[in-house]
């Protein structure tokens, strides 16, 4: 496969990721209030009543990784191709992006466990309330940590080497700022799914996890399918 064809699917990849990612957001949004941590009596109900949205998201999520390790694989190859001196860069970054996709896997891998066992009466609260307080800083502060890196990474290297206009490094550093600026919500010691700021908060866990790593795929993904275009591409 030349060079042209790469970026194409790559950037095709990126697109199908995200428009997953779009079918799976509304499913986190008809779930319900989250009962507090207190109350771990009531997580077995509500994980019960929800066992089918959350192995529907867990399986969405499977299939959005799957594509982001294509994309990540490509963009890779797109950094080593513009300038062979950046290939490090390039190996972090890919680096980085797989160390991102095992730990969602973990704890998506955990969020199903709460399923299995919430559904096998008599279900133990506190296991399942062990497993969602091992899920809050996966889902929150550590994978904003690691996404907020990756897109520094790529926002550099496109710098460095010209491989896609300049401005989109720009967003790439954008994006990564809206990331980290989440990451110190793993100090705050009040817990609520409900709350905005805290390890588990929907600023954290639904909205900063989620948009910023979004917009900088949809961005690239753009760029590496007119980069693949024929009319467009140089010699591969």
């Amino acid at each position: 496969m030349n060079d042209r064809g790469i970026y194409r699917i790559a950037g095709i990849c990126s697109l199908a990721a995200i428009a997953v990612f779009f079918i799976e957001f509304p499913f986190y949004l008809v779930r319900g209030d989250f009962p507090s941590v207190a109350e771990s009596f009531k997580l077995p109900d509500y994980v019960t009543r929800n066992a089918t949205n959350i192995m529907t998201c867990v399986l969405f999520d499977l299939v959005i990784l799957t594509l982001f390790m294509f994309f990540a694989a490509g963009f890779r190859h797109l950094v080593r191709q513009a300038d062979h001196r950046h290939e490090w860069l390039a190996t972090l970054f890919f680096a980085v992006g797989l160390v991102y996709v095992t730990l969602t896997l973990i704890a998506d891998s955990l969020q199903a466990a709460t399923v299995v066992d919430a559904l096998n009466v008599p279900a133990d609260s506190t296991a399942i309330r062990t497993m969602m307080e091992s899920m809050y800083l996966m889902y929150g502060a550590v994978a904003l940590w690691l996404m907020g890196i990756l897109m520094a990474i790529a926002g550099y290297a496109t710098l460095a080497t010209g491989a896609l206009p300049a401005w989109s490094g720009w967003v790439g550093y954008l994006c990564a700022l809206a990331c980290f600026v989440f990451v110190p919500t793993m100090f705050v010691r009040h817990v609520d799914a409900n709350g905005f700021y805290n390890p588990a908060g929907w600023g954290a866990v639904g909205i900063a996890a989620g948009f910023p790593l979004a917009t900088w795929m949809i961005v690239l993904g753009i760029l590496m399918i007119r980069k693949g275009a024929p009319d467009q591409a140089g010699p591969s």
